[in-house]
């Protein structure tokens, strides 16, 4: 019989019962995030530094209106117009939130004064009036400001006789402005009427998403209008007008390369290629003795 036996089980020496529980080690919010398109899982700063596009898909995210500035120009030359007209609630429209407060928290989001920047600058040498919309802004939606600074940019760009170039994406027109942001299609219409009886140049580039009154109004006027891949360009939404019409839509539906196929497009170009495409289309309107004008034909 023995006297020793090797216990089968092992015994725990007492561990002393922590106050609080261990803490995952805290990540920083907005370090990753997940393609729209694809899912994939994306780090924010390769995206960032890859255009905003997708590195898996190719997926032409949002860009920022001063990122978009920094491509088409030359470094240094982009100067600001009317940078201090600011949107106020004429309506004193009163919802879940004052339009008051939306327009503050959106300025304080974006470092924006609205929902478009507007200037001149150069593109390879070439002086040219630009613009460019911020789909963060609101949604870039076009209230009173928006329509204020593309028609004063467009008188700008008459006034001085250089080409124009719109960077499109907007969700459409200001619902707190009411029927003061459905004149300011009429109004920049008309301004671009002018610029083209000048024989002057005006280029559209639509990004992701262009919609509604902006599509009815400046971003469907060009002499030439590109559009980047994928980018949702209409009037009404798909949901909508499927929920109207009880209709069954075509497949990629007013996407730009669906919009291309009609002839609404000219043509679509990667955001990669589109500082040296932009370049090219300002030569050759430079060197044109006469600027065709389509405008007319695509209102």
């Amino acid at each position: 019989m023995a006297f020793f036996k090797k216990s089968r089980y092992s015994t725990l020496s007492a561990v002393p019962r922590q106050e609080e529980p261990l803490k995952r080690k805290d990540i920083p919010e907005g370090l990753w995030e997940k393609c729209k398109k694809c899912d994939a899982t994306i780090f924010t700063k390769q995206k960032e530094s890859n255009l905003y596009i997708c590195p898996h898909c190719g997926y032409h995210n949002p860009m920022p209106a001063p990122k978009r500035i920094e491509l088409l120009t030359d470094p240094g030359t982009f100067v600001e117009i009317d940078a201090g007209v600011e949107s106020i609630d004429t309506l004193k429209f009163e919802g879940v939130s004052s339009y008051t407060s939306k327009l503050e928290s959106n300025k304080k989001k974006t470092g924006l004064t609205d929902a478009i920047i507007c200037g001149h600058a150069k593109l390879d040498g070439r002086h040219y009036a630009l613009g460019v919309m911020d789909f963060r802004f609101l949604g870039a939606s076009m209230g009173a400001v928006v329509g204020e600074k593309v028609t004063r940019l467009v008188e700008f760009a008459t006034a001085h006789r250089l080409p124009l170039v719109i960077v499109t994406a907007s969700g459409g027109a200001r619902m707190y402005e009411g029927m003061i942001s459905l004149m300011q299609m009429a109004k920049t219409s008309g301004a671009l009427q002018r610029h083209a009886a000048a024989h002057l140049p005006y280029i559209v580039v639509m990004t992701h998403p262009t919609t509604a009154g902006v599509t009815a109004s400046y971003a469907s006027l060009g002499d030439l209008i590109l559009a980047e891949p994928g980018a949702l360009i209409g009037f009404a939404g798909p949901r909508v007008i499927k929920d109207t019409t009880q209709a069954q839509l075509p497949e990629g539906f007013q996407t730009s390369e669906f919009l291309l196929k009609k002839g609404l497009i000219d043509k679509i170009i990667e955001r990669k290629n589109l500082r040296t495409e932009l370049s090219l289309c300002l030569e050759y309107f430079a060197k044109a003795s006469i600027v065709p004008n389509n405008r007319k034909h695509k209102a």
